[in-house]
């Protein structure tokens, strides 16, 4: 039975919680074609390893590249039937916010984590 954020459920008299950082996909994108260009198939491969998900649904993934191609982040062209995708300079500057924010979101856990052993 579900009920409330997506990040939660009660089953069996017992919570389940995901603690899950939305829109996550985005910054591991970038940050695997920062390690080298790729095409789809090869990024829905590597992306679980970021996302912590089994599957990533391969029309969500092309959407979210055009997404990025159309805002000037990612460039693709076409090599031996296959579109390849690469990260701009746009790209990395995006990159380098989300890292900064990221960063600024684990220090604010980790204050979380602390404040809560503490009070234990």
């Amino acid at each position: 039975m579900r009920g409330g954020p997506r990040s939660r459920h009660h089953h069996r008299g017992r919570w389940h919680v995901h603690a899950r950082v939305e829109r996550f996909a985005e910054p591991s994108l970038l940050l695997l074609l920062r390690e080298r260009p790729a095409h789809g198939y090869d990024l829905l491969e590597r992306l679980p390893e970021l996302i912590g998900e089994q599957r990533v649904e391969m029309g969500n993934l092309y959407r979210l590249l055009r997404g990025l191609e159309e805002e000037g982040l990612v460039a693709s062209q076409w090599a031996d039937g296959k579109r390849t995708y690469a990260i701009t300079d746009s790209g990395l500057r995006l990159l380098d916010e989300w890292v900064d924010a990221l960063r600024r979101a684990l220090d604010r856990t980790n204050d979380f984590i602390k404040r809560y052993e503490e009070r234990r």
